[in-house]
């Protein structure tokens, strides 16, 4: 077993003694960047769910002092790994509106951005007050805001669409977010283990403990969840085996790849508001890549930036005060109800991603021959991969109680899995972008 990395250290180090995590990342920067951080300070970010950020001065005669903002994403096992990481100049090359760092290091365990410390918020947080208390014209300046952004992106995408490889597929470093996060490899030439990953440790052999449920994983995840009279045709433990069967990186291939941010969920996106309007900008390119797998290309942001919110992945004791879940147990069946939506602004969002990316982007792939005959099944199976393997959400596990699990559980079903019967706000989103649907 290889011995964690520093940042693998730090991260963890962070969650019980700050101070000290502050003081080795401040030695990691210097010796990374020649650097000598003054006043450090990790931001407790709600978030971060895999990553740490922060802030810190420097003082230097040739005028390189100043005020900096440092962020870095580390996720297990990748100080064994190979690759190219914070790929920012692919991003600016291809003309989409990113970030570049003053120090970056892109080494497996040692992958940290360094960016000159801007006043501007996060359009995650510009967001979260939307949800909070929405209001017309923030909502508006918003969308504006995602628009031009979506138009920006189809644009590279339709630009930068080509067929890639088998191999070419495999090597983008995006998979760290969706397969490799279900397997282990256990060693040259074999087959990877599965289960295992963080869907073994968060999940197999695990209770899960709910409002008015208390159950193992052998049996929530062989049961169908029927949410609020919609019953889903898919299990947990269904869904999981179909993403580790076609979401293998050799085979994502099969659309093309494209020119992607990957990861581009809004905590990683500045909101500039200028004379002219608001602007948005990409920071943290960790997983970029120019033959990204297409279908993959927009999932994390569809669904972090939406399907996420309100509160129950980032917020789940905000969520736990304002929204109701019970569940009751039923031959075969898990049986949820639950006041939880979406809200006005997220539904705005969704719309834009519809319209504006997924439904033009998915015709192009039509119209040259390259639209896999089930790509609904494969962006259903990315969508539930995200909030299922981005933390655990086990109640008690991290920072989920009984009903934001519920929740959690519910939505994680209601992306990856179609319906019996009826529709919901994904069903009907994917009928949107359907190339061949009506317009």
């Amino acid at each position: 077993m290889s011995t964690p990395s520093r940042t693998a250290q730090i991260r963890a180090l962070a969650q019980r003694d700050p101070r000290q995590a502050e003081a080795l990342l401040a030695a990691l920067l210097g010796d990374l960047f020649a650097i000598k951080p003054l006043n450090l300070k990790i931001n407790h970010d709600r978030y971060s769910l895999n990553s740490l950020n922060g802030f810190f001065d420097t003082q230097g005669e040739d005028g390189s002092g100043g005020a900096f903002f440092f962020k870095f994403h580390q996720e297990e096992g990748e100080e064994a790994m190979a690759g190219e990481y914070y790929r920012a100049d692919i991003l600016a090359r291809a003309g989409l509106p990113v970030d570049q760092p003053v120090h970056m290091s892109a080494e497996p365990g040692e992958q940290i951005l360094v960016y000159r410390r801007r006043d501007e918020p996060r359009f995650s947080d510009i967001l979260r007050a939307l949800d909070l208390s929405d209001d017309a014209a923030g909502r508006g300046s918003a969308v504006a805001a995602e628009k031009d952004l979506g138009a920006a992106l189809l644009a590279t995408y339709l630009a930068t669409l080509h067929p890639i490889t088998p191999a070419e597929a495999a090597a983008e470093p995006i998979h760290r977010l969706f397969h490799e996060r279900l397997i282990e490899r256990v060693g040259e030439g074999l087959p990877p283990r599965y289960p295992a990953g963080r869907y073994g440790e968060f999940y197999v052999g695990k209770p899960f403990a709910f409002p008015g449920v208390t159950l193992d994983w052998n049996d929530l995840s062989t049961r169908r969840f029927t949410v609020n009279a919609i019953t889903y045709a898919s299990t947990l433990g269904q869904i999981f085996d179909a993403a580790e069967a076609r979401l293998r990186p050799e085979r994502l291939a099969d659309a093309g790849g494209v020119v992607a941010h990957g990861d581009a969920h809004n905590a990683n996106v500045w909101f500039s508001q200028g004379s002219d309007g608001a602007r948005l900008s990409f920071f943290d390119p960790a997983f970029a890549g120019a033959g990204v797998p297409t279908l993959l290309a927009e999932v994390k942001t569809t669904f972090h930036n939406i399907f996420a919110h309100p509160f129950w992945l980032y917020d789940p004791d905000l969520a736990s005060t304002r929204f109701t879940a019970k569940a009751r147990l039923e031959p075969g069946h898990i049986v949820v109800e639950s006041d939880w939506e979406i809200t006005p602004v997220r539904a705005a969002l969704l719309d834009v991603k519809a319209d504006g990316i997924w439904r033009p982007l998915l015709a192009e792939l039509k119209a040259r021959g390259m639209l896999p005959a089930d790509w609904r099944a494969v962006i259903r199976l990315a969508l539930f991969l995200c909030p299922t393997l981005v933390m655990n959400l086990r109640a008690g596990a991290r920072t989920h109680t009984p009903l934001s699990s519920l929740i959690a559980f519910s939505v994680a079903v209601m992306v990856g899995s179609e319906p019996v019967t009826g529709e919901d706000v994904v069903t009907r989103f994917l009928d949107r972008i359907d190339p061949d649907g009506p317009q």
